[in-house]
C-alpha cells in the first residue's frame, strides 16, 4: 500500500512541476522562446490515471479529497490562485516576514526549517533544510523581503500553501539563491 501511495505521489509531482515550473531562467532583457514540452505517451498516461484511481480509492486519499473540498483546502487553492501567475513567470513578489520559527505539530529531531511570508495579505510557508537555512538567519519578523518561485504544492499535513524559495533578497542584497545548475535549472 505504501508502495502505491509513493508512487502516485511521484507521478502527482512529476506531472504538477511540469505545469508550475518553468525550469529556463527568463531573461530581462530578451524572451527566450520555449521548445513545446513533449506529451506524455498513452500508456504514461494510463499508467497515471490508473495509479491515481488506486490511491484517490485508498484512506489517505479518502483523507486528502476530504481535505480538498474543506474551508482549508479551498483557501489554500485560493491563495494559490493569487500567486499563480508571478510563480509561472518566475517575477518578483513582494512579502513580510511572519516567522522564523515556525515548527509543524508532532515533528521530532532533524526538521526542516520553515519561513512564513505574508503575500497581499495572504499567509504562505517556504521549507529549507538547515543549510539553506543559515543563509536566511539575519530575517526576522516584519522584515520585507523579495522573493522569486518557480513552483508550490498542497497537502493536507500544512496550514498553507507551500512555496518554493528560490530567490530571496532584503534591500537589494540577495540573501539566498537557490543553485539549479545541479538539477538542469529545473
Amino acid at each position: 500500500m505504501k508502495k502505491i501511495i509513493t508512487v502516485f505521489i511521484i507521478t502527482v509531482v512529476i506531472i504538477s512541476s511540469q505545469l508550475f515550473t518553468n525550469c529556463e531562467e527568463k531573461k530581462e532583457t530578451t524572451t527566450i522562446s520555449k521548445p513545446a514540452p513533449q506529451p506524455l505517451t498513452e500508456a504514461q498516461q494510463k499508467a497515471n490515471r490508473e495509479a491515481r484511481a488506486k490511491w484517490e480509492a485508498s484512506p489517505d486519499g479518502i483523507e486528502y479529497k476530504k481535505w480538498q473540498n474543506s474551508p482549508e483546502g479551498k483557501k489554500i487553492k485560493v491563495s494559490h490562485d493569487k500567486i499563480r501567475k508571478q510563480l509561472q513567470e518566475f517575477t518578483t513578489m513582494e512579502a513580510v516576514v511572519t516567522s522564523v520559527t515556525f515548527e509543524r505539530q508532532g515533528t521530532k529531531g532533524k526538521v526542516p526549517k520553515w519561513l512564513l511570508v505574508q503575500i497581499e495579505g495572504e499567509t504562505y510557508m517556504m521549507q529549507f533544510i538547515s543549510k539553506e537555512f543559515e543563509q536566511l538567519k539575519s530575517l526576522q519578523v516584519n522584515d520585507k523581503i523579495s522573493l522569486k518561485s518557480r513552483s508550490a504544492g498542497y497537502s493536507n499535513n500544512h496550514p498553507y500553501l507551500i512555496i518554493t524559495g528560490d530567490y530571496i533578497a532584503k534591500d537589494n542584497k540577495v540573501l539566498f539563491k537557490r543553485d539549479l545548475s545541479k538539477n538542469n535549472r529545473c
